[in-house]
């Protein structure tokens, strides 16, 4: 079996996870305009969040971070992969479908846990009866990250990395028909003069739907390429129980992880549209996180799992530094333009109709402090496989609780001082000690989880490149201020702001050496790592 080419895969990753991006804000802007930050909004965005919190703690965190090395070996060493993966695949959904029936019993509990600032309005009501139907989400997705996970172990990334893509397609269209008024008055509201919900119920059912479009369509891809994972009986196999050891800290790993997001929740649900600002300014940082770090995590893991596997100690740590070194090249300046002209950006993106500039504002300070901890969300990204790859998940739980531990003390302490702000700046905190602890700890797996000298030379000068087009924007956005706020021509502004950006970080990123454009070209062409 062939090594994952790791370069190509993550410029595959990183392009579908762009379309995804740039439909989702699609998607955000849409809501922001037709529900505003009002109730509607906010139960929508709580109940949308439910199924994708368990699903990060249930698949693409816990489960697959324990399921894809070891089907990775198996594919290695040509152990019966395909066995593994349909026990897996009976064992995950049989836990699935008991969870999401217990889901709809407590419901109005999950639902306190996640913004008890709800409770005794009508947003408490609304986020419960959403939750219900959303949360079925969780079955479809969670059964088609595993089934993503097979296709990535095996080195095929096209078709994980579009799924989602069928997400923001679905909710898109949902509320395109929402504003057509075709479908009339979708059942009651309960309270009159409830803005948008006649487009939150589309958006709820459109949710189960693009979530049974995306397990689909990454079956029938993992079908294809001989992998037809089909339901049977559960049974508790050694390997599955090898699984289940190894995916019991990565659970309650992620477990912490959620923690983290519910106390941001809890903060920002005693703030009234501070659950939406913060979601919105969650949608600009996780663009590049999504495109960079999330893809370059996906890739990493399978590929440094096999080189392990193999002994190719060099063939691993020229892996990590060279994904290292592309993350950052490409996170750095996106850290530096959300932190210096986030108002911009979320102005142009985002005000029209119910959203005003209050909105905008507020969202835009969140977005300069969730930029301050991009580069340690991607670089958790990059660190995490070096343990996942070497099965060991205790550790990096132990990293996490004392993240958490950081995120509720900073959250809380900031609530107080700054208002809901605290919710990111928490986010930020917990995100750079993870990174400060996943350094350390690497530091007794040798010479193969260590970064080269090129990578070491390289990040400086990454740095000094991303400062020079900061200022740059600075300037410029004050030469462009006329145009951005109110104008017509925003949208031009805007992306005359951001390609001036881009083309003076490149410019000058190459003259000082901080990459080498013709690298990644010649890369690209060979399909190597």
């Amino acid at each position: 079996m062939k090594p994952v080419k790791l370069l190509s895969g993550f410029m595959t990753v990183g392009f579908w996870t762009l379309a995804s991006r740039i439909l989702g804000f699609a998607r955000d802007i849409m809501i922001a305009s037709f529900l505003g930050t009002g109730a509607v909004a906010e139960a929508f965005l709580v109940a949308f969040s439910l199924p994708n919190m368990f699903r990060r703690f249930f698949a693409e965190g816990a489960f697959n971070t324990a399921f894809v090395p070891l089907f990775s070996k198996k594919l290695q060493k040509d152990e019966d992969p395909i066995g593994f993966a349909r026990d897996a695949f009976s064992g995950l959904a049989t836990l699935l479908i008991l969870f999401t029936l217990l889901a709809q019993l407590i419901m109005p509990w999950l639902v306190l846990a996640m913004a008890s600032g709800f409770q005794g309005d009508i947003r408490f009501d609304l986020a419960v009866d959403f939750g219900r139907v959303t949360f079925a989400y969780i079955l479809f997705i969670s059964l088609a990250a595993l089934l993503s996970g097979v296709l990535n172990a095996s080195g095929r990334f096209a078709a994980a990395a579009a799924a989602p893509v069928l997400l923001n397609i679905v909710l898109v269209t949902a509320l395109l028909l929402g504003e057509t008024g075709l479908f009339g008055n979708l059942g009651e509201a309960p309270e009159p003069g409830l803005q948008g919900y006649s487009q939150g119920i589309l958006l709820i059912w459109g949710t189960l739907i693009a979530g049974l479009a995306q397990m689909a369509l990454v079956w029938i891809a993992a079908k294809r390429a001989g992998f037809a994972l089909l339901p049977r009986r559960p049974r508790l196999t050694p390997d599955l129980k090898r699984l289940a050891i190894i995916a019991g800290p990565a659970m309650l790993a992620g477990g912490v992880v959620q923690i983290n997001l519910l106390v941001g929740r809890q903060v920002a649900s005693f703030f009234d549209g501070a659950i939406a600002w913060l979601s919105y300014a969650d949608r600009l940082y996780q663009l590049p996180l999504g495109v960079v770090g999330i893809a370059v995590g996906i890739v990493l893991l399978p590929d440094l799992s096999r080189r392990l596997a193999a002994e190719d100690t060099s063939g691993a740590k020229t892996a990590l530094s060279r994904a290292g070194e592309v993350s950052l090249a490409l996170t750095i300046p996106s850290a530096v333009a959300l932190m210096v002209i986030p108002l911009p950006l979320v102005s142009v993106l985002f005000e029209r109709g119910a959203f005003d500039f209050e909105d905008s504002q507020a969202t835009a300070l969140a977005v300069a402090i969730y930029g301050l901890g991009l580069p340690a969300f991607v670089m958790q990204k990059v660190l995490q496989p070096l343990y996942f790859a070497r099965e060991d998940t205790r550790s990096p739980f132990r990293y996490a609780l004392i993240a958490m531990l950081v995120n509720a003390v900073v959250a809380i302490g900031c609530a107080y001082l700054f208002g809901f702000t605290g919710a990111a700046f928490g986010t930020t905190f917990a995100g750079w000690c993870m990174v400060a602890l996943l350094l350390r700890g690497s530091g007794a797996m040798g010479d193969s989880a260590r970064f080269d000298a090129r990578f070491k030379t390289r990040i400086w000068r990454i740095l000094a490149a991303s400062l020079v087009m900061g200022a740059f924007l600075v300037g410029l956005s004050w030469a462009l201020e006329p145009w951005l706020f109110g104008s017509p021509l925003r949208y031009l502004a805007l992306a005359l702001l951001v390609l001036s950006g881009i083309v003076s970080y490149f410019a000058f990123g190459q003259f000082i050496g901080a990459f080498r454009l013709a690298e990644f070209k010649n890369n690209l062409r060979r399909g190597k790592s």
